[in-house]
């Protein structure tokens, strides 16, 4: 019983954290609410049922949070999630919360949940570090990653079919697996691909008329174009070279992916600006190919030459 975690969006994971905490804790667990501060807690007041022990559970107030990510095989010891030298990581930020809390007594105990891997070594400095920051003993906190979540995903399977884990209701997920490819085959022959002509495609529907149809912003579409129109001609002349018809074979099952979950998820953006900015950060999150810095330029470059080249987004009709 294995969940792909990161194709949930964070409700579907929230909603799937209540559950599981009303099994572990009591029914009485009070689902999440967003904060000020965008912060979401789940919140259990009394005696738990089963954690950490039946003979010897928390009592009090417990504050459990639910941090979600769409990143492949995250840790709980990536810097983003928790650095002791940064407070611009998911911990750092999390820790002046949970300290306030517990300095007004609203807090006794803390479990934090997260899609991520957790090793016995980063479970022990996040754990002292919280202690330390939030005057809370160590006993009193608790870290669960996808390892112990699959775990009491098999004690109590009733959960999953509760918290109604259904795909239709996935965000847009998108694989990068076939885009680093071309990103990959495209950055180790930019010394060729300099001295192409730099001549825009034709276009099959004009770029202005596309934007309209996409919803796509004037000042976005003109920055897009600014930046990335000379770098279209020479994806072009290397993705038609008949010595890259394999990069040239995943380039068109990167679109075609791309342009099917766009179509199935594009209700849920006010414009293809938000599609685009998405789909980037979410590519950066998922493959670390494509978030190095020598290549991020080159993956934005490739997606606005999927827009341009109209391999992505909605474009007008064929004239009969």
């Amino acid at each position: 019983m294995k969940f792909a975690y990161e194709d949930l969006s964070e409700d579907q994971f929230e909603t799937l954290i209540v559950l599981l905490c009303q099994r572990l804790l009591g029914l009485s667990v009070k689902g999440f609410a967003k904060g000020p501060d965008g912060g979401r807690d789940a919140k259990f007041i009394g005696t738990a049922e089963l954690h950490p022990s039946k003979a010897a559970p928390w009592s009090g107030t417990i504050i459990i949070q639910a941090k979600h990510t769409n990143g492949y095989n995250r840790h709980f010891g990536e810097a983003d999630f928790h650095s002791p030298n940064s407070n611009d990581t998911v911990i750092g930020k999390e820790v002046p919360r949970i300290a306030k809390l517990r300095k007004g007594s609203q807090l006794d105990h803390y479990m934090l949940f997260a899609n991520r891997r957790l090793a016995g070594n980063a479970d022990q400095n996040i754990t002292i570090h919280i202690a330390k920051e939030c005057d809370l003993p160590e006993g009193s906190i608790y870290l669960c990653g996808v390892e112990q979540l699959e775990l009491y995903l098999r004690q109590f399977p009733e959960v999953a079919e509760l918290a109604d884990l259904d795909p239709v209701d996935s965000p847009l997920i998108v694989s990068p697996d076939e885009l680093a490819i071309v990103v990959q085959a495209i950055a180790s022959h930019e010394t060729d691909l300099s001295s192409v002509l730099d001549t825009p495609p034709g276009e099959r529907t004009t770029y202005e008329q596309k934007n309209v149809l996409n919803n796509m912003t004037p000042e976005y579409a003109k920055e897009l174009r600014k930046r990335y129109l000379k770098d279209t001609a020479q994806i072009r002349t290397f993705l038609a070279a008949p010595e890259n018809l394999e990069i040239l074979k995943s380039y068109e099952a990167t679109t075609e992916e791309f342009q099917m979950k766009i179509i199935s998820k594009r209700k849920g953006f006010q414009n293809f600006d938000a599609v685009m900015e998405y789909l980037l950060d979410l590519l950066f999150q998922r493959d670390p190919i494509l978030r190095q810095r020598q290549h991020k330029r080159l993956t934005r470059a490739i997606l606005f030459y999927m827009y341009w080249n109209c391999d992505i987004g909605e474009v007008a009709d064929a004239e009969a």
